[in-house]
């Protein structure tokens, strides 16, 4: 999931700050590995088939979904329907997008639509909880209907009893990647602070991820974890950053893993006169952080293409719904890096789509027996 601009009516958690760094061996190649895992993800994106081949058109001529999304007032879970849709109409199939502002019941509104028009799959796109919709959910399955999330759950995390399936992002590669970044761009010397919210729910394993490259890589360096809940970002992040450079001048990189939090970082690097000599790398590929990357002001974002996650959330649906075997439970969608090396390509002003090519289009549609 993305939290932009728009900040979330999630549930909420209190502020923690938690100094990590107990002395334990690193592996020998640290920085040529973390140079190798960057290198292979500046490449642009290729698509490689998440599973089977089936004949997408045969099977769902008689089914169809409805996806909830987040909040349709955010770009990043309208991007993402918009591709879903334009995936089902290739297939042809009817997919209903529920039109919401983030209120819960609104979100019920669209379970009981859902039930009432007869659809096949309810797809939770983007960042809704499944805990908050439990008795919506059970009542939906208990009349045969599938419930799905897209974009939600990391790749280790398991799904709740009550869902029939989930296509899973790859959050821990994205910590990953932002530990690797950190570790090369300060000589194999990283001063960290990450910051994350504890009540969004990929957050744990994404931050653990970060938090576990930095430790393989260089124990004894330091890093520190801020939770910000999502309601006091624009409050909490500049005091909690400007505080921790007073009080530590060693700091050298900021790691906030949704990279919307970087508006509220980049002022206190200014307060503090540290503009461009702590840096930030983050997650999401948001337009606005992107031209902020191009500004000089963010050093690196990982993105995703939105297009890509839309019709990777609809294959994995679509094999639920079919009953392809094995099943796919993750997007497969590729992360790539942007820097100041290629943040033209993200466009100017920066968008969701630039950067990432079309290579996914051909690739499932072949893989839907649409095209030869």
């Amino acid at each position: 999931m993305r939290v932009g601009k728009y900040l979330g009516a999630l549930v909420g958690a209190a502020a923690a700050v938690a100094l990590i760094g107990a002395p334990h061996l690193a592996h020998a190649d640290a920085m040529a590995d973390a140079e190798a895992l960057i290198k292979a993800h500046q490449v642009p994106p290729d698509y490689k088939d998440p599973g089977p081949a089936f004949d997408a058109k045969a099977c769902m001529k008689d089914k169809k979904m409805l996806t909830i999304p987040l909040t349709m007032a955010n770009p990043f879970n309208a991007e993402i329907a918009k591709a879903m849709q334009a995936a089902a109409a290739e297939v042809g199939f009817e997919l209903k997008v529920w039109e919401n502002q983030l209120k819960i019941d609104q979100w019920v509104q669209g379970m009981a639509a859902a039930e009432a028009g007869g659809y096949s799959l309810i797809d939770l796109q983007g960042g809704i909880p499944p805990a908050a919709l439990g008795p919506q959910i059970d009542q939906a399955r208990a009349k045969g209907i599938k419930v799905t999330t897209t974009h939600l759950y990391d790749v280790t995390q398991e799904l709740p009893t009550n869902l029939d399936g989930s296509a899973r992002m790859n959050y821990t590669m994205a910590g990953k990647l932002m530990a690797s970044w950190a570790f090369t761009r300060t000589g194999g010397k990283p001063n960290v602070v990450i910051i994350g919210s504890d009540e969004i729910v990929p957050t744990a394993p994404f931050v653990k991820s970060i938090q576990d490259t930095l430790k393989s890589y260089c124990p004894d360096c330091k890093q520190q974890y801020f939770n910000v809940p999502v309601t006091e970002w624009a409050t909490k992040i500049q005091p909690s950053v400007q505080s921790a450079l007073v009080a530590d001048p060693s700091i050298n990189f900021i790691l906030p893993i949704y990279d919307s939090m970087s508006q509220f970082i980049v002022p206190a690097l200014r307060i503090t006169n540290r503009l461009g000599d702590v840096k930030i790398a983050s997650y999401n590929g948001t337009p606005f952080v992107l031209d902020m990357v191009r500004n000089g002001e963010v050093d690196m974002d990982v993105g995703e293409s939105l297009g890509w996650i839309g019709y990777a959330g609809i294959d994995v649906n679509m094999r639920i719904l079919c009953g392809v075997t094995p099943p796919v439970m993750d997007l497969n969608t590729p992360l790539y890096i942007f820097d100041a090396s290629n943040i033209k390509s993200a466009g100017e002003p920066a968008n969701f789509h630039s950067g990432y090519g079309d290579k996914h289009l051909a690739g499932f549609r072949k893989l839907w027996g649409l095209e030869k």
